[in-house]
């Protein structure tokens, strides 16, 4: 009797503020598995440890503070190339403005740290498809994906359009939190099949992950 292969098994995850929460979508194969919204970290991280059996873990938010003035070297190379994106804040000034637009920053690097204890972060020259968590951003993906034509306005339909493409089905994403998550997710498998990606920043400062174009 041939043993059954594994299915690979990633998350991806949306981070919002306090009223949205987190939104996780997962892939089996690179096919839509389950989905799970929930205001807690730990729960979140015991659903893709306990639930999912999760691989690999990409998440939409900075897993890293700025240090000093300057913005992070991920987001200056990503606006180097003409990708719009977040700067990331100190944490201080972060905290300072907790009841504002920097609470899903917050919010984010408290699951970076729940998650962290199952899966390492994400570093450069680590082997492609080895568990791990990783930052990356929707935008971006988007960008990589459709060769340099992502545009903003038209995010909704040009997100699903790469999901369904790539074969994901958007039945059960009827929003743009579970669109992004799932976008998340996509970016999760395309790293746990060993594809090559193409990583922005450092270890010091954080790497954002996204597919290769």
């Amino acid at each position: 009797m041939v043993a059954r292969r594994a299915k690979r098994k990633v998350v991806g995850i949306d981070v919002g503020g306090e009223s949205k929460g987190f939104h996780g979508v997962a892939l089996a194969d690179g096919r839509y598995s389950d989905r799970l919204q929930t205001s807690s970290a730990p729960d979140l991280v015991r659903w893709c440890r306990k639930e999912i059996g999760a691989q690999v873990v990409a998440i939409d938010a900075p897993c890293r503070w700025r240090s000093g003035n300057n913005a992070r070297t991920a987001e200056r190379e990503l606006l180097a190339q003409g990708i719009r994106c977040f700067l990331t804040p100190n944490r201080s000034v972060a905290l300072r403005n907790a009841g504002g637009f920097y609470g899903w920053m917050l919010r984010g690097a408290a699951l970076f740290r729940a998650i962290e204890k199952a899966y390492p972060l994400f570093r450069p020259g680590q082997p492609p498809g080895s568990p791990c968590c990783f930052e990356t951003f929707p935008h971006a993906v988007t960008w990589q994906l459709r060769g340099g034509n992502a545009d903003a306005s038209r995010k909704r339909s040009q997100r699903l359009a790469l999901l369904g493409k790539n074969g994901v089905s958007v039945e059960n994403l009827n929003n743009m939190d579970w669109i992004d998550a799932a976008l998340c997710a996509l970016t999760a498998d395309q790293h746990a099949s060993g594809k090559r990606m193409r990583v922005y920043g450092d270890a010091r400062t954080g790497c954002i992950v996204v597919p290769s174009a």
